[in-house]
């Protein structure tokens, strides 16, 4: 792992924990993604994250750039995220990559998760 990476163990990698996410999570829409947010009954406090993307977005190529983006703001953004909770992020088909940088990954997702930490107290959800 890269040194300022983001960690395995910040990342949802199994199944179970994706569906979990999406059968008991609260669902956020926007206009390129929608986030699914669980809160997690872990001792660490961490805040894990996890990336879906099909293939009616694009080429494996369009989907791989989507995914480092979106690992990007989440290594960049961890103290805005929710306190102990799994986020989903899908990205929804009409996203494209020539109209999708880091600056509207950013401008589109960090309103919301600003919202959601004044929704709740603190940044726990």
């Amino acid at each position: 792992m890269r040194p300022n990476g983001l960690p395995r163990q910040l990342r949802i990698c199994s199944r179970p924990d994706f569906l979990a996410c999406y059968e008991r999570g609260s669902r956020y829409h926007t206009k390129h993604f929608l986030i699914f947010v669980l809160a997690a009954d872990r001792q660490d406090l961490s805040t894990r994250s996890g990336t879906a993307v099909s293939r009616k977005v694009g080429n494996a190529v369009v989907r791989n750039r989507i995914k480092r983006l979106l690992r990007e703001f989440y290594r960049l953004h961890r103290g805005e995220l929710p306190v102990n909770a799994d986020v989903v992020t899908v990205v929804k088909k009409q996203a494209k990559t020539s109209e999708l940088g880091y600056g509207e990954v950013t401008a589109e997702l960090l309103p919301l998760f600003e919202r959601m930490s004044r929704r709740g107290s603190g940044r726990q959800i």
